[in-house]
């Protein structure tokens, strides 16, 4: 089994900053994908970031120039730097965690969530 556990979110007025991070413990040996999505009241669940062993990055349209994803892989942790906040940013921010197990030849997946940590922009 693996443990997601975020951290970070908090109240921030429009234009600011902030860091959330994400750490996996348990059966990690083999993280692919790490990323964080979020969801608004009402509204469903939406990739914001996510990044890949290769170290690739992808990003939604509405946060592209404004946050960056990153990943330590020797501590199993990502990171979402969030700027220049806006209103339409406030949600529930969640981290996924895809991990891989077998062997090559009959390679699967696992996805895994954390708890969700609220983040509110507002003035």
């Amino acid at each position: 089994q693996v443990s997601v556990v975020e951290s970070g979110g908090g109240l921030v007025q429009p234009g600011g900053s902030l860091r959330l991070s994400c750490v996996a413990s348990g059966r990690t040996r083999n993280i692919h994908a790490m990323g964080w999505y979020r969801q608004a009241p009402g509204q469903q669940r939406e990739l914001v970031a996510r990044i890949d062993d290769d170290y690739i990055a992808d990003y939604s349209d509405p946060v592209k120039g404004r946050f960056t994803i990153s990943r330590n892989n020797a501590e199993n942790t990502v990171y979402l730097q969030m700027n220049s906040l806006k209103l339409e940013d406030t949600a529930v921010y969640y981290c996924n965690v895809v991990v891989r197990y077998g062997p090559v030849e009959r390679l699967y997946e696992n996805s895994y969530w954390g708890q969700g940590t609220q983040v509110t922009v507002s003035s």
